[in-house]
């Protein structure tokens, strides 16, 4: 007998936000706090952006994901 695992809603979330084009890409994708928080929570949030070792900020209500490896810097 095959049993299926059931997949929670926030894993589910994750995996949509990660698999959109901007993401497999190195573009960068936002969602609002507020969304974030009912969905996922911030710490799911933040676990999956530095296991893909992308950069996550946090500005205006926003979490911009910045869906590349490589360095970041910030000029102003």
């Amino acid at each position: 007998m095959t049993y299926l695992r059931k997949i929670p809603t926030n894993e589910i979330w994750l995996q949509q936000l990660f698999h959109a084009k901007a993401a497999q890409n190195g573009g960068v994708i936002r969602r609002s706090v507020q969304d974030v928080e009912r969905k996922v929570g911030r710490d799911a949030l933040e676990l999956e952006v530095r296991r893909r070792q992308f950069h996550l900020i946090e500005a205006g209500g926003q979490f911009i994901v910045i869906c590349s490896k490589g360095g970041l810097r910030v000029i102003v």
